[in-house]
């Protein structure tokens, strides 16, 4: 049996919940960045902020997205399998579970969200049957995927979906809407930032002196660094303007209903 060496050299940085004005202040500061996580939280935030009931987070990582509930109306619970914590995710209120069998009843859940998990999951409709389970009769699922995303949480890292196939997938579900997140200007965008990122997270010191000693690294950071912010304007006018094509976006949030 072949396998995959894990080879990641920019293993994307692990998400945390805004709980903190320090916390919160990177992670606004992130959005500005990381285009993908943008789209996603603003998708989120108009969808989550009139949710109420009880809310299931299947792959929830350290929960980034909680914050948009409102505590006084939700009542959330979060669920991962035990190796995100190889990836940094260390969740004291989560749930660990096998990541196949739920470990809730039948219709247990008014919402369930799984943002950015789909893809790091190798039977992906063994997921959706049990999401689909312990959904309310009623109830709304809410998921994310990428589209425009690198080979990331190596080897757990195994689809990509068209719009055709997530119909296929998400068929059980009595209503089913596939919305793309930003276009395909965002994608060319989000790809130079994560260039431009792995340029700079090799800058490092050496041994022997202690002093950044990587000056074409450097060269290359500060030379680029108005196509960075080039690329980063035309990427947030495709998210908010639709500026490009949607044929080609960030990734794709899917809306079901049971």
């Amino acid at each position: 049996m072949s396998t995959i060496p894990i080879s990641e050299g920019f293993q994307p940085r692990a998400h945390w919940a805004p709980t903190t004005p320090f916390r919160r202040f990177l992670f606004y500061l992130r959005l500005s960045a990381d285009l993908q996580t943008n789209t996603i939280y603003f998708d989120l935030r108009r969808r989550l902020r009139a949710t109420t009931g009880r809310i299931l987070d299947v792959g929830c990582g350290n929960s980034p997205f909680r914050a948009l509930l409102n505590p006084a109306t939700t009542d959330y619970q979060g669920i991962d399998v035990s190796e995100a914590a190889d990836f940094g995710y260390k969740n004291p209120d989560t749930i660990y579970y096998d990541g196949k069998v739920i470990p809730f009843l039948d219709q247990a859940f008014d919402v369930v969200l799984c943002t950015e998990v789909l893809e790091h999951v190798a039977n992906p409709e063994e997921m959706i049957r049990e999401i689909y389970r312990v959904l309310k009769n009623g109830g709304t699922g809410i998921v994310t995927i990428p589209w425009s995303a690198r080979f990331h949480y190596q080897p757990h890292d195994y689809h990509r979906y068209t719009p055709s196939m997530l119909a296929v997938l998400f068929s059980r579900f009595g209503t089913c809407r596939i919305a793309p997140r930003g276009t395909d200007l965002s994608s060319i965008a989000s790809k130079v930032v994560v260039g431009y990122l792995r340029n700079i997270s090799r800058i490092k010191p050496t041994h022997l002196t202690g002093f950044i000693f990587s000056p074409w690294r450097i060269l290359i950071a500060i030379v680029a660094a108005p196509v960075l912010l080039l690329a980063l304007l035309l990427g947030h006018c495709g998210i908010w303007f639709g500026l490009g094509s949607t044929d080609d976006p960030l990734g794709y949030t899917i809306v079901v209903g049971k």
